[in-house]
């Protein structure tokens, strides 16, 4: 019987230690977002944050970047992949390099292919409008679009199919595209 006392002890201690660990490292994570702000390019979304001390990127700067996107978005909301090909966007060109020196493609792929579907109820669809309007281009993986039943034409207007992801980012890679996997 007392060994179980010191046991119920044991547990109590341990699970009220753990409670206070997690309560004082809640402040240690949060994320201050009030200073992203959204534009100059795109002004309804890519938010970014200016970073004090580096100056602008040089003038002459170019940049030819594959964005990987497998990720769906959460229901009701845009996808996060593509907006982080908007907030790179935005916040080079805050920085002074040239919007025309930005060369984007975002390669989709899994799931993510239902967030290039040219539907009511699609959260991205807007702001996939608006990129391709930019100049960015969206490549579908056409393996993951035949896994889906995903056909050209149910996709956004100005969406690319490739064969696959793989073919897309080799073939971007062969014309000086880097992956960026954020």
């Amino acid at each position: 019987m007392n060994r179980d006392w010191r046991s119920v002890l044991l547990r109590v201690r341990t699970t009220t230690l753990v409670a206070v660990i997690g309560m004082l490292a809640i402040p240690a994570n949060a994320q201050d977002m009030s200073v992203f702000k959204t534009g100059p390019v795109f002004t309804d979304f890519g938010p970014h944050a200016p970073v004090a001390g580096i100056g602008e990127v040089p003038a002459d700067t170019e940049f030819s970047v594959a964005f990987d996107v497998s990720e769906k978005a959460e229901e009701g909301k845009r996808n996060r992949g593509f907006e982080s090909a908007a907030r790179f966007i935005n916040m080079h060109v805050a920085h002074g390099v040239p919007e025309e020196n930005i060369r984007i493609a975002v390669v989709v792929h899994g799931k993510a292919v239902n967030d290039l579907l040219a539907s009511p109820d699609n959260a991205s669809a807007d702001m996939v409008r608006a990129m391709l309007d930019h100049g960015v281009r969206f490549i579908v993986c056409g393996q993951s679009a035949a896994a889906y039943g995903v056909k050209q034409e149910d996709l956004l207007p100005g969406v690319e199919m490739a064969l696959s992801a793989m073919t897309a980012q080799a073939l971007l890679q062969q014309r000086g595209y880097t992956v960026n996997p954020f």
